[in-house]
């Protein structure tokens, strides 16, 4: 019965979503076949000599993985090494320099990180790359950027990794970005929690007026917020509950507060004194760990037994854990890790369908079926279990269980490499957005572009776009000129767009069809608002009706446009008004196609160029001058209406009734 349920599991359509980042960006959807899965069983010669059992064979906590982090100076409790403290102080002194625009303090800055980097620190090697690439009182040089980012990662700095694994990605280079990503990706799982997965903390994109990030963007607002200080209350007064999500909160630097261990820590244990299971389960975790406190395996597994006691089922992946290692056990014991990890599993803790995929894939215990393992591993990343798609990703890279497939194999091991330490970049900027430090946000936002980060490209842009000079951007000598804003926020949507954003797509196309700062191009324009027109995006729709109906960068052709006008007010309502100018153009076309009043229509552009600009900045903030265009030929079928329905001679008995909006139906069938 297994076998057969495994089977059936395996050879089915299976569709795996992850959350979106937001409403903007594309979700990242894994879609398996049977043509994805082996059909041989897995071979006892395959090599799985890089597979780790169960991670890292000891925890490490965040600030050993990510060396160079910029922790010491956004966490408190973290002071930096001897060695390094040179190393913070200039970085330190670069970001008030990014706060208050001072571009002669940001070139001393600069300057000292030169001299550390002479000297072989790879951290300031790292740096250097980023303001090169960025152009920060540097001359943009990719070559020297990439350079500094190689010798970087060869001496161990992590982001440098990222950046050059992205690099590689948007090359279509997938056999070098694969290995990279693999790599992040595998320090980025030695992060996550062991009973469970850790959660999932989106960047927040600045620039959505959606209510759901309106919301976002009030709880993170850290110890100010209203709801946070009620929370604060509630755990004074004795409510195990709250002081739970407090620890949680500090633990994890959550709803905008700064990540501070020895409060979760002082939380966490006196809601553990009241019984509350979850904050002894984190206590398990700190000291597995060593998170703030001297590692002990021994306390860990009473922490989590006694969880688990309390029927919290994602506590016995931690202990099934703990006797797979041997961690504070007298020796390993695989069956009773089995054991914990079923209890887990049978109660719905992905966890534990997790941990059943890593058995029964080495054959931990239990007879190894890859298959078995690859329906265990599906279940749990179908729910988003992180490590999930991380094993999946290295199935799809060695052609293990699942037929080799590096572009997917890298995807995925982005997917979870975005989610390891260095991610606390987006906290830290979306923190200094929120108290008014615009500067320092868009530096940071800038450093998480440049590893790939799609919000943070996103964030970045918009900063730009949104500040102009308040942006306090840093140009090769000096605040940014205009024309160095305008090309590297050009340059930001254009990566966010690669990667899906939609509204970013829609800006890349304006910026070919207006001809901003780069030259007009009509192709590309239509190539990107087809981009993201496959997001189901109603402005991409509109615009692409109006290039047919131009026939600018698209074939004329008006049956398409009137097409397209129709799927842009069926998707969003609110193109009701322009598209019904649209379609008034449209019929205007279809029965004066070589009358005066075309050739007025298409030249009102051209012809008034004040205008245009008060259309662009007046009627809508991204511009568009054709509305004003469409509302002339609006008034102008009126006007051809009203005298039509004049000079009408009506059968006896009959009156005319005028019925526009039927003509225009009638006219395109």
């Amino acid at each position: 019965m297994k076998n057969l349920l495994t089977q059936r599991l395996i050879l089915s359509l299976l569709i795996i979503t992850l959350y979106p980042l937001s409403t903007q960006a594309r979700p990242f959807i894994l879609v398996l076949s049977q043509d994805d899965i082996k059909d041989s069983p897995a071979s006892p010669d395959d090599d799985l000599a890089d597979w780790e059992e169960f991670g890292d064979s000891e925890t490490k906590p965040d600030e050993n993985l990510d060396p160079g982090s910029w922790s010491p100076i956004f966490e408190p409790g973290m002071d930096p090494d001897e060695p390094y403290q040179g190393y913070y102080s200039t970085v330190s002194k670069m970001m008030a320099a990014a706060s208050a625009g001072e571009s002669r303090v940001m070139e001393e800055a600069v300057s000292e990180i030169e001299a550390v980097s002479g000297g072989g620190d790879p951290n300031a090697r790292s740096l250097l790359a980023f303001l090169y690439g960025m152009g920060m009182t540097r001359e943009r040089n990719k070559a020297k950027a990439f350079l500094y980012h190689h010798f970087a990662a060869e001496g161990g700095n992590i982001q440098s990794k990222m950046a050059l694994a992205y690099s590689y990605l948007r090359q279509d280079m997938h056999d070098k970005a694969v290995k990279l990503y693999a790599e992040l990706a595998e320090v980025a799982v030695n992060s996550f929690l062991i009973s469970k997965d850790s959660p999932v903390v989106e960047p927040v994109r600045i620039h959505n007026v959606a209510e759901e990030n309106k919301g976002a963007l009030r709880k993170s607002r850290g110890e100010e917020d209203e709801a946070f200080q009620i929370l604060e209350y509630q755990a004074q007064k004795g409510n195990s509950g709250a002081m739970y999500k407090i620890g949680l909160f500090y633990y994890f630097g959550l709803r905008g507060l700064r990540r501070d261990r020895a409060k979760a820590l002082s939380w966490f244990s006196k809601a553990a004194d009241k019984g509350e299971a979850q904050s002894m389960e984190f206590l398990g975790e700190i000291y597995a760990r060593g998170a703030g406190v001297e590692r002990n395996y021994t306390k860990a597994l009473e922490w989590l037994t006694l969880a688990a006691r309390q029927q919290l089922y994602s506590a016995y992946n931690g202990m099934g854990y703990l006797h797979v290692k041997g961690y504070g056990v007298d020796k390993k014991n695989y069956t009773k890790a089995k054991e914990y990890f079923e209890k887990a599993a049978e109660n719905e803790e992905t966890g534990g369908h997790y941990n059943l995929g890593v058995m029964y894939y080495k054959g931990i215990g239990v007879k190894r079926d890859v298959k078995l393992a690859c329906k265990y591993f599906l279940g749990a990343a179908n729910a988003g279990h992180q490590k999930a798609f991380y094993q999946l990703a290295k199935m799809f890279h060695t052609g293990v269980g699942l037929k080799k497939n590096l572009p997917t194999a890298t995807a995925l091991y982005k997917l979870v490499a975005e989610r390891g330490p260095w991610s606390s970049l987006s906290r830290w900027a979306l923190e200094s957005y929120l108290k008014g430090d615009v500067g320092k946000a868009f530096l940071l936002y800038s450093r998480m572009a440049e590893l790939g980060y799609e919000v943070a490209q996103s964030n970045a842009a918009w900063i730009l776009d949104k500040y102009g000079e308040r942006s306090m951007c840093m140009g090769e000598s000096g605040l940014c000129t205009d024309a160095e804003r305008h090309q590297r926020a050009h340059s930001l949507w254009w990566q966010a767009s690669e990667q899906g954003n939609e509204h970013a797509a829609l800006l890349i196309g304006d910026a070919y069809y207006y001809g901003r700062v780069t030259e007009r191009d009509y192709e590309r324009a239509a190539e990107a608002y087809v981009h993201a027109k496959s997001q189901a995006n109603a402005q991409a729709m509109f615009n692409l009706g109006y290039m047919h109906e131009h026939g600018q960068g698209l074939p004329l052709d008006l049956h398409l446009a009137k097409r397209y006008y129709d799927q842009a007010v069926e998707i969003d309502p609110a193109a009701k008004l322009p598209v019904t100018l649209a379609l008034s153009s449209l019929w205007i076309r279809k029965n004066y196609a070589d009358g005066f009043l075309v050739r007025v229509i298409d030249s009102l552009p051209e012809l008034y160029p004040k205008v245009e600009a008060w259309v662009e900045n007046v009627l809508l903030e991204e511009g568009n001058a054709t509305i004003l265009t469409l509302f002339v030929c609006l008034l102008t079928v009126l006007y051809f209406r009203e005298r039509q329905r004049r000079n009408a001679v009506p059968p006896a008995g009959e009156a005319v009734l005028p019925n526009p909006h039927n003509e225009h139906v009638a006219a395109f069938n």
